[in-house]
């Protein structure tokens, strides 16, 4: 009997563990680009091996406290193709649609180059992936990919440099200094003339401030090894379409490419990560954070309590005084990763739980676009697995109760001269009351 618990101990604990306790995660990855669309921060695609890229999307739901140990996440609409190495921004005009730009174009989860348009249009609200109808669109940009795009109040798309498609990661066939702008409002594509001042850049940061400057932070040339220096930043004015130059003084920071950036309410732009190359391959991971001052223009490196884990290829978020950090390498070796990391901004701490009550300066956030299908779907999904979990606990629970009973309450007779056993269950059922 002692054999039958243990077993049906074991299937109670383990219908509980992978029926309410297991959580839907996504796979290690890196290269994949990142919106945030009111409370959810979207991840789209990213590289999740050396031969595989994959087409799906996530999102953190930010609207409630978690750990970092157990968050938030949903899965959404997949993608009509693979994409790594891509840019995305949304929409002023609804703030729901994303656009996603450029990037490396897949079959999904394959190494199989797909050659598809270079933008897509996702209906957060609709979960509706759409190809846009682009007027006079720029034919050199459809192999275009790691770059960064910003948007304007006005629906404008400002998408700088970048490289044409190389064999991996670290061969580029060319590298750009251009400037195309998308305007969404009547999706007609323009190119500037490169200028000579203007180096090629890839790999690099794009910082929109509210005078209309975009701010170019860090990156690197054609060549993986060709470093610009953070100290002399390139701002392209989106309102006269013009390039201007500022040097930046303060503490010196290591040149450095794939790095993040995010824009505080009081004009600091905090930056985190990224790496250098050797000949061909990431060389060093850097895990430091540093701010520069867009009213001083001085880099500054704050006091960081908590342990700093290296990062590059990633994702980074501000949202209320958080800066959630996700994906991509975590060192030169170990190239994949799904954690996430999350920095408190009021007093540069590394902290473990993103924790909505603690937020005393939010910064200013895009609004809701509500609860999806997909989201209810998975709600409805996660509440069935538990009720599954529960309902098979409490049926097992109840085979385990009467197994117990019966063998509690079962008589142990002992024969004694002149009584049988029938005898003696008659005479029990003759001693007991009847009402």
């Amino acid at each position: 009997m002692k054999s039958l618990y243990y077993i049906l101990f074991f299937v109670i604990f383990n219908s509980v563990y992978f029926l309410v306790i297991c959580q839907n995660i996504p796979s290690s990855r890196r290269q994949q680009t990142s919106t945030l669309v009111g409370t959810r921060l979207y991840f789209f695609g990213g590289s999740i091996s050396s031969t595989s890229v994959t087409n799906e999307v996530w999102y953190l739901e930010l609207s409630n406290s978690f750990n970092i140990s157990k968050p938030p996440w949903h899965s959404d609409v997949a993608m009509p193709v693979g994409n790594n190495f891509g840019t995305s921004c949304l929409s002023p005009i609804d703030n729901s649609t994303v656009f996603l730009i450029g990037g490396r174009t897949w079959v999904a989860n394959t190494n199989i180059n797909s050659n598809t348009g270079s933008v897509y249009k996702f209906d957060s609200k609709t979960l509706q992936w759409t190809t846009p109808t682009i007027n006079n669109f720029n034919s050199s940009f459809e192999a275009r990919n790691e770059m960064k795009a910003v948007i304007d109040n006005n629906g404008k798309i400002f998408i700088f440099g970048g490289s044409s498609h190389g064999n991996d990661d670290n061969i580029t066939t060319a590298g750009y200094n251009d400037m195309n702008i998308l305007d969404i409002t009547t999706m007609f594509w323009s190119t500037q003339t490169p200028s000579q001042s203007v180096l090629v850049n890839i790999d690099y940061t794009a910082t929109l401030l509210p005078n209309g400057l975009i701010v170019y932070i860090g990156g690197r040339g054609s060549s993986t090894t060709n470093l610009h220096n953070i100290s002399q930043i390139p701002i392209f004015d989106t309102k006269s379409y013009t390039w201007s130059n500022k040097s930046a003084s303060g503490s010196i920071i290591a040149p450095r490419a794939d790095h993040s950036a995010v824009l505080t309410q009081d004009g600091n732009i905090i930056i985190y990560g990224g790496s250098t190359f050797n000949s061909s391959k990431v060389s060093y991971v850097f895990s430091d954070i540093a701010v520069l001052n867009t009213n001083s223009w001085t880099w500054s490196v704050p006091s960081v309590s908590g342990t700093s884990p290296p990062l590059t290829q990633h994702s980074a978020a501000l949202y209320k005084n958080y800066m959630i950090l996700a994906f991509g390498a975590s060192s030169a070796t170990n190239h994949y990763t799904n954690n996430i990391y999350i920095l408190d901004i009021q007093n540069y701490t590394w902290v473990t739980t993103f924790d909505l009550s603690s937020t005393t300066n939010p910064s200013k956030q895009t609004q809701s676009n509500g609860n999806s299908s997909t989201d209810q779907s998975n709600n409805a999904s996660s509440n069935l697995y538990i009720g599954i979990g529960v309902g098979a606990g409490v049926i097992i629970l109840a085979v385990v109760g009467f197994f117990i009973y019966k063998n509690r309450h079962k008589e142990n007779f002992i024969p004694t001269p002149g009584t049988s056993k029938d005898e003696h269950i008659r005479e029990t059922y003759a001693q007991t009351p009847m009402y």
